[in-house]
């Protein structure tokens, strides 16, 4: 791939951030299931999955095109500069690749994106422009884009891959359909995203409790799928997303610094969720404050 774009697809740390020139996390998309904009979910915000993830040297890796990533592309397209990224595909359900067609910077040629990931990544962002047994979901083909976009295997075939200095692994996610979970790590720091993803002991082989703990051990920052209280996974088992006191639990045992719970319940508003996390806080604090814990705000995260 062309590496010219951007300076090997650099980012401009915005304006303001913290920890400009390291690793740094923006979070444009914290919620799960399905987008939910509106006054109940003005303070941790209504968009889908989407995780800027900016690296030394200046590289960018997008995790997930949710509807989060048009806000991400607005930002982009305001600075007047090239756009090159990586974009790494968790899964290809909906709330995780819907928000792709109004990515700005598709649409200029000046733009250039590997997608990598789940391997499903290229049909499923390819689904969206057009389907054989529809006419498309979308009134732009995909071979009208102007932008360079390609496509690789090596998170899901290899399972790690080298961006600059930074190493990137991959774990599969218990989640109907499959997806994939990543760890960063550079210069002595760890983020781990994990989104979609049940914890339970009768999960597939490599996608365990224990397996998530060893991925997970001495994280700085786990940004994890938290979508259910214990009263509600009642009812939801299979479905693919986890409880609170299963995530607290293998973050406990895999010693991370901070736990960010991600991927929240689209019917929760924001008091709903000040509780949720108050829960979570109380949970962690009980057991000796090993670990800090938040709700996942749209925003910025320092790792």
């Amino acid at each position: 791939m062309n590496e010219s774009v951007c300076g090997v697809f650099k980012s401009c740390p915005r304006e303001g951030s913290v920890g400009a020139g390291i690793m740094n996390v923006f979070l444009w998309g914290t919620r799960g299931s399905i987008a939910v904009p509106g006054k109940r979910t003005l303070r941790y915000g209504g968009n889908t999955a989407c995780v800027e993830v900016n690296l030394s040297g200046g590289r960018r890796v997008v995790i997930d095109a949710g509807t989060g990533i048009q806000e991400l592309g607005r930002v982009l397209r305001s600075r007047g500069e090239p756009v090159g990224m990586h974009l790494l595909i968790t899964h290809i359900h909906w709330d995780h690749i819907l928000g792709f067609p109004f990515f700005y910077p598709i649409y200029d040629e000046s733009t250039e994106i590997e997608v990598d990931g789940s391997s499903r990544a290229y049909k499923g962002l390819m689904t969206l422009f057009e389907n054989r047994m529809v006419d498309g979901f979308f009134p732009v083909r995909f071979e009208e884009l102007k932008s360079r976009i390609s496509f690789s295997d090596r998170m899901e075939k290899d399972g790690y891959r080298i961006i600059g200095d930074a190493r990137i692994d991959s774990i599969r996610l218990q989640h109907p359909g499959g997806g994939l979970g990543f760890r960063f790590r550079e210069g002595g720091k760890t983020f781990v995203f994990i989104t979609d993803n049940e914890l339970r002991e009768d999960s597939w082989e490599g996608s365990r409790p224990a397996d998530f703990v060893k991925f997970c051990s001495g994280a700085d920052v786990l940004v994890h799928d938290c979508q259910y209280t214990e009263e509600e996974i009642i009812g939801r088992k299979n479905w693919g997303h986890s409880s609170c006191e299963s995530v607290l639990r293998m973050a406990r045992e895999a010693e991370v610094k901070r736990l960010v719970l991600y991927h929240h319940e689209p019917t929760r508003s924001d008091e709903g969720m000040d509780e949720l996390v108050a829960w979570c806080k109380d949970w962690a604090e009980r057991r000796d404050g090993c670990f800090e814990v938040e709700g996942a705000v749209e925003g910025e995260v320092q790792v």
